[in-house]
């Protein structure tokens, strides 16, 4: 089974920056797609970004230009750096896995247990 941890998450002013990390607890190289989603109170859970085994980038419109997604196979971690951070980028930030089940060959969904990012005004 794998696990992700992230981390980076805090409190920052708008306009600032922040780095979220992901590390896999096995090699990452194998993953389907890697990617972060975020939560804010009272609202769904969206993608923000998401990168793919072949280095396919796809990042949801709100963070165009601001947000960047990239991974370090040799440390079997996916980051997420933030700028030009918004107070409506408040929310909590999940760090997600899709990854083949080695028996039944389904596409299976892993989750991080969430980071809080809070930018202020």
């Amino acid at each position: 089974q794998v696990q992700l941890v992230e981390s980076g998450g805090g409190l920052v002013q708008a306009g600032g920056s922040l780095r979220l990390s992901c590390a896999a607890s096995r090699s990452i190289s194998s993953f389907v797609a890697m990617g972060w989603y975020r939560q804010a109170p009272g609202k769904q859970r969206e993608l923000v970004a998401q990168i793919t085994s072949g280095g396919s980038i796809s990042y949801a419109d709100s963070v165009k230009g601001r947000f960047t997604i990239s991974r370090d196979n040799a440390k079997n971690t996916v980051y997420l750096q933030m700028n030009s951070l918004k107070p409506e980028d408040t929310a909590v930030y999940y760090c997600n896995a899709q990854v083949v089940a080695t028996i039944t060959m389904s596409l299976l969904n892993v989750w991080g247990q969430g980071t809080q990012v809070t930018v202020s005004s």
